[in-house]
């Protein structure tokens, strides 16, 4: 399994270094070379660094793929589709895509509504010091506890139909009620089980920031 890690421009507050592959997203290749990690990958439209700051990323990058500012992705959508068509099976992790432009936020919270990402959502995961997202597609699955992290939330998408068990608050069939976001729930013992009948949902582990 190769394991990718995709540096993007937002807040840059974690700093992994396990990975097989690295791509710079647009701004975040900075944050790469900043680092002395490797730019095996640059991304995006370049249209969020100056010109001399693209030289010195053209320079760097073993790879450089540059979009027209006009297009229908995001710079991480396009990075992400570019990883997965070539690495189908790989792991991508994402840091800074969690802070910066509230529009950026939102677009990377619903990554898996994406149609060509959608079969990837369980490979995807954006990682920064106070959040961590996970996708997962219609089915039962078992979500484990992440050190550090206090609470767990689920953004179902548009009429899916979720259930929550072994956690501080259970959602079953005798007490179901549809919420856009079930905030702030907590693991007790063990793995916390959850299914959906259709669509995805978007898994927010969390904590309160020190």
């Amino acid at each position: 399994m190769t394991r990718i890690a995709l540096y993007a421009g937002g807040d840059l507050d974690v700093l992994e270094t396990d990975f097989d592959v690295f791509v710079g997203v647009d701004a975040g290749s900075l944050f790469l070379l900043q680092h002395q990690l490797p730019l095996d990958w640059a991304i995006g439209d370049f249209d969020s660094v100056s010109p001399a700051d693209f030289q010195q990323i053209e320079q760097a990058a073993k790879e450089l793929i540059q979009a027209p500012a006009e297009k229908d992705d995001t710079d991480l959508e396009l990075a992400l589709k570019t990883v997965f068509e070539r690495y189908p099976q790989a792991q991508a992790r994402v840091f800074g895509a969690l802070g910066g432009r509230i529009d950026h936020l939102l677009s990377n919270l619903f990554l898996a509504s994406e149609p060509d990402l959608a079969p990837f959502m369980g490979q995807m995961e954006l990682v920064g010091a106070d959040n961590r997202i996970l996708f997962r597609p219609a089915g039962q699955h078992r979500l484990s506890p992440i050190e550090g992290m206090t609470y767990i939330s689920f953004m179902p998408s548009d009429g899916s139909h979720l259930t929550i068990e072994n956690a501080k608050y259970p959602l079953k069939e005798e007490n179901f009620f549809f919420k856009k976001c079930y905030s702030s729930n907590e693991f007790l013992d063990g793995d916390i089980q959850i299914a959906l009948d259709t669509g995805y949902v978007v898994i927010i582990y969390s904590k309160d920031r020190s």
